[in-house]
């Protein structure tokens, strides 16, 4: 992959500037190299990671991780149904994987019976929809490569007598 791309992957928020620093290049190329990224697709959105768990929201979405097994349709394989699937406004990413499933989907709901709504009205009963298995995320270690800090439990000063 090309250094520029690299380092912004990383760190979207390195400027022109400080990427050619990095790089020994010309500010004026490094610009010219990212709108050409952007023009041709290579670079669709620039993303922060947010730390759900510090913001203190009443409204937090719940997430979960939906593997789904499909029948592919002849002559065009999964991705009909792929495309079907990931129009639904839940779903955040969709995936074709290898193993026991075919798609691994990211969906994100206001709460639990939203995402079970989700998969009980909207994605099972899709034609070529073979099974799907659910896992709630209860907890983010780590995302994208960065290491989230967590909320500091009550800790108790033990007592002894």
């Amino acid at each position: 992959m090309d250094e520029i791309l690299e380092i912004l992957e990383k760190d979207c928020r390195a400027s022109t500037e400080e990427i050619a620093r990095m790089l020994k290049k010309k500010p004026e190329s490094v610009k010219q190299a990212i709108k050409k990224y952007e023009k041709e697709g290579v670079i669709l959105k620039y993303k922060a990671v947010i730390n759900n768990e510090l913001i203190k929201d009443a409204d937090a979405e719940v997430r979960a991780l939906i593997e789904v097994n499909i029948l592919p349709q002849k002559d065009l394989g999964f991705d009909r149904i792929a495309e079907r699937i990931y129009s639904f406004p839940e779903v955040s990413s969709c995936y074709l994987i290898s193993g026991t499933y075919d798609l691994l989907l990211i969906v994100e709901g206001k709460d639990l019976h939203t995402v079970a709504r989700f998969v009980a009205e909207k994605l099972a009963p899709l034609e070529h929809v073979r099974g799907t298995a659910t896992h709630f995320l209860l907890k983010k270690y780590k995302e994208d490569g960065v290491i989230l800090k967590h909320k500091e439990e009550n800790k108790r000063i033990a007592i002894s007598y």
